[in-house]
């Protein structure tokens, strides 16, 4: 525990002259009550019961008293709060890979599936938006409180070919911080405009109203924004990945994740799929598509956020289901000066309420 105003427990040296005066009163109520009392008076005042009982709601209100200025001091401690994210950006694999059939009924249903859930599990006041990557990457829906969007913009999902998992991370990362522009080019592949979905370039709508120097000629606030941040330490916002299958074009994915480390969003990663992995196939070829373990363990681990694995639709959905556990604590230094306070009432109701019961006074 720490204290915002240390310099302010020197009162706690009150408490033993406290206790001093009480004893003090003890000892002179004493000699008054031999003196004046009746042989028999003193006898039952002297009994183990009374003698134990009558220093309970004194011992109780000194203790309520040391919590208050203790509580003057400001205490702060580390501990574990809900921290609810605003955003949460929902990037989805649609490449072709997701047609396979060794999750039941194929990965995209089952994946669909458990998003729909996901997405009514939320609050009503977390935005959610959606990307979806294939061989390019696309918002499908912006970050929005209406639930009916999502769950239509769900149900558009078409497979298509390629997998892009490093543009599905910087598109969600781009509807996420859309007034900034991340530099890709130590990304490798470099992506191109088309990679960003519907021939949008990455800057996307909005880029123009950067901080940049070429707008506003405010060269140290386009600086500002472009230092990095602590890893997982943004917390208005996160991205939630599912994939299959490898990254054949776009970004580098563990380069992209290491763009929004230095935003501090942590990327959630699902894998969906076995590990064996499936052989799908049209018009005339065939090939097997396996799961990057690897590659999302790292995005994962770059950004401070976790991995998860789903070799079944069931998996699938109680990832999803814990992920808002996971999501919404956080440890934080916080002050506790209220706690303490009501502490410190409680103790000095139930020193008041016992000294009324057994000694028909306060204290």
């Amino acid at each position: 525990m720490t204290f915002l105003w240390p310099e302010l427990l020197w009162v706690l040296l009150l408490v033993p002259v406290i206790v001093g005066i009480y004893l003090l009163l003890l000892r002179r109520k004493q000699k008054l009550a031999l003196r004046y009392a009746s042989l028999s008076m003193v006898r039952e005042a002297q009994s183990l019961g009374n003698r134990f009982r009558r220093h309970v709601p004194p011992l109780l209100f000194l203790c309520a008293l040391t919590l208050m200025i203790v509580a003057i001091a400001r205490p702060a401690a580390v501990v574990t709060l809900p921290s609810q994210h605003e955003t949460i950006i929902l990037a989805m694999d649609v490449s072709g890979s997701m047609r396979a059939v060794d999750v039941h009924p194929n990965r995209l249903t089952a994946a669909q599936e458990a998003a729909r859930a996901f997405i009514n599990d939320q609050p009503h006041n977390v935005r959610i938006g959606i990307v979806s990557f294939a061989g390019t990457a696309a918002v499908v829906q912006p970050p929005t409180e209406n639930r009916e969007d999502l769950l239509a913009a769900i149900d558009r999902f078409t497979l298509q070919r390629g997998t892009a998992v490093g543009s599905g991370i910087l598109v969600a990362l781009k509807t996420i911080f859309p007034e900034v522009e991340f530099d890709l080019g130590r990304t490798n592949p470099r992506i191109n405009a088309s990679d960003t979905g519907r021939g949008r370039p990455l800057g996307g709508r909005g880029a123009d109203k950067g901080t940049g120097a070429d707008k506003s000629g405010d060269k140290s606030a386009d600086k500002d924004a472009d230092k990095p941040v602590p890893p997982g330490s943004y917390q208005s916002a996160a991205i939630i990945l599912l994939t299959d299958g490898q990254t054949t074009t776009g970004p580098d994915p563990v380069e992209s994740a290491k763009m929004a480390a230095d935003r501090g969003v942590r990327v959630y990663t699902v894998g969906i799929g076995t590990v064996a992995g499936e052989i799908i196939g049209a018009e005339g070829w065939s090939m097997r598509v396996r799961l990057d373990e690897e590659a999302l363990k790292q995005i994962a681990n770059v950004t401070r956020a976790d991995y998860f694995y789903a070799g079944t639709a069931t998996d699938l959905k109680k990832i999803y289901e814990g992920m808002n556990a996971r999501m919404v604590l956080k440890k934080q230094q916080t002050e506790i000066t209220a706690l303490v306070v009501a502490a410190a009432a409680l103790l000095a109701t139930l020193a008041a309420g016992l000294s009324l019961v057994w000694f028909n006074r306060l204290l």
